[in-house]
């Protein structure tokens, strides 16, 4: 099984640059059956990763609030509902 102790570490396009190298490889089906298993269950703990942050970001979204000339005049959090 892969090493992927560090996964959680990594930032998202750090983690994303890999999890493309590793479906690229995948795709061009030139690897190991071994190493497929091993790569392919490191880009599962990459894509979770990405996910994971992608959630973090969007709760801290916020989106700004206009009055009614247009200017803005704070922000509040965004509704993800």
């Amino acid at each position: 099984m892969a090493d992927n102790a560090d996964v959680p570490q990594l930032s998202f396009e750090k983690a994303l640059a890999e999890l493309e190298s590793i479906v690229q490889k995948l795709e061009r089906g030139d690897v190991a059956l071994e190493e497929s298993v091993t790569i392919y269950e490191r880009g599962e703990a990459l894509k979770r990763r990405c996910e994971e942050l992608l959630r973090q970001a969007e709760a801290r979204v916020e989106k700004i609030t206009l009055d009614s000339s247009g200017k803005p005049t704070g922000t509040e959090p965004l509704d993800v509902g």
